[in-house]
């Protein structure tokens, strides 16, 4: 067998070739990531490779700027491609005695020492659908993020021109008539001077009917409001900031509708047959998980995300600690929001995390007893590919395969 080990930087590559008995037949060398400059070191490489010999590619991951090399053209044909988690080199590094030295030589050096010991991930043709889904929740969970922190420049904002309003309005920016008046009325001596007749028919031509108990309640609020001395400059941000929140709004639900698109076309389409697991819960496990044929089972894929408990056991004596944490975050993040999806409207869900709770657990705790419970359903929805029955996951955790 031969190894070749691939250290990708953002634009330059470094590269060796070592064989099974971890004698270096090439390199370390570095290269230009591009075509030609691949084409010039493969050609290099298979004059040293045996003909007969096994190559394992091995390739850390980058972020992004490796995914140029995970694709099948960019091998010989034959030749087995194995994404290596960065954190699994580190430990290496570690413990080849090197852990506080970082070069891309003894990068090298543990990218080969883990594919001889065969870890990583064998890269294989996905499904283009996959790569759409990934790339539209990843579009929509950044466009959400922006819109939360404008959200919040907002709101900051209104308080300086509105003091109050959220007493009367809790929750300003998530019902229509609080996008209203943040809209319109960033003066509250306007909206005194409107009173609350006029500003229910105000309301009103712009197809909102605004109860009258709380336009009382608006109009009490603005009546009672403090406006602080920057208050003219702040009417001109939230201004600003509500034209940025329509096209943030915009934005979200374009990507909504491209996943609604998409969705259906893919193996996780079944997941929106369970209760509280609608087309943004469905699509974001379906991104963090990839290609399903890659996971060996659930239990692989709730430690990859980094729920699994930390575990120290020594002369037989075990102690079970926090949650690792070590692991893909939109993957534990999407068991999450699926477990927090079950636990709102699934009967059983709730029945068990009410056990739980009755057992004297926390609230985290049983979010992630919940996120396990999903996991393992999700799972085996999208390896069975049929439609979720509730009788079938009543059973305790242990038995949920």
């Amino acid at each position: 067998m031969v190894v070749v080990a691939v250290d990708v930087g953002k634009n330059t590559v470094a590269c060796s070739v070592t064989d099974d008995q971890r004698h270096r037949l090439f390199g370390p060398v570095d290269f230009t990531m591009t075509r030609s400059g691949l084409a010039a070191v493969l050609a290099q490489i298979e004059k040293v490779v045996p003909a007969t010999a096994v190559v394992k590619v091995g390739v850390e991951a980058a972020g992004h700027y490796h995914q140029p090399l995970m694709t099948a053209t960019a091998w010989p044909v034959g030749w087995q491609v194995r994404e290596l988690n960065p954190a699994h080199v580190t430990e290496q590094r570690r413990v080849q005695g090197r852990r506080r030295v970082k070069t891309d030589a003894i990068d090298l050096e543990a990218i080969t020492e883990l594919v001889l010991a065969g870890h990583g991930v064998v890269v294989s043709d996905r499904a283009a659908v996959i790569g759409e889904l990934a790339a539209w929740v990843a579009h929509r969970t950044r466009r959400v993020a922006a819109r939360t922190a404008v959200k919040n420049q907002l709101l900051g904002q209104l308080d300086r021109a509105f003091p109050g309003l959220t007493l009367a309005l809790p929750d300003v920016l998530s019902t229509k008539v609080g996008r209203l008046v943040a809209e319109h009325f960033t003066d509250p001596g306007r909206l005194v001077s409107l009173g609350e007749a006029r500003f229910i028919r105000f309301a009103a031509t712009r197809d909102l009917i605004v109860q009258r108990r709380v336009a009382v309640r608006v109009v009490a609020a603005a009546r009672d409001a403090l406006p602080t001395r920057d208050a003219a400059v702040a009417r001109d941000v939230v201004a600003a900031d509500l034209q940025m929140l329509a096209v943030l709004d915009q934005q979200v639900a374009a990507a909504e509708e491209q996943l609604a698109v998409i969705l259906p076309q893919s193996d996780f389409a079944v997941l929106t047959t369970v209760p509280g697991w609608a087309l943004v819960r469905a699509s974001a496990y379906g991104a963090a998980i990839g290609d399903p044929a890659r996971w060996p089972g659930p239990r692989q894929v709730y430690r990859a995300s980094g729920l699994s408990p930390m575990q120290y056991e020594s002369a037989g004596k075990r102690r079970d600690g926090a949650i690792s944490r070590e692991g893909n975050v939109e993957l534990r993040r999407a068991l999450i929001d699926l477990g927090i999806g079950l636990w709102l409207n699934d009967p059983a869900a709730k029945a068990y995390a009410a056990g739980l709770r009755a057992r004297g657990k926390r609230g985290g705790v049983i979010a992630c007893a919940l996120a396990n419970r999903a996991n393992r359903i999700a799972y085996a929805l999208v390896r069975d590919q049929v439609a979720y029955n509730p009788t079938r996951w009543t059973q305790p955790i242990e038995q949920e395969v």
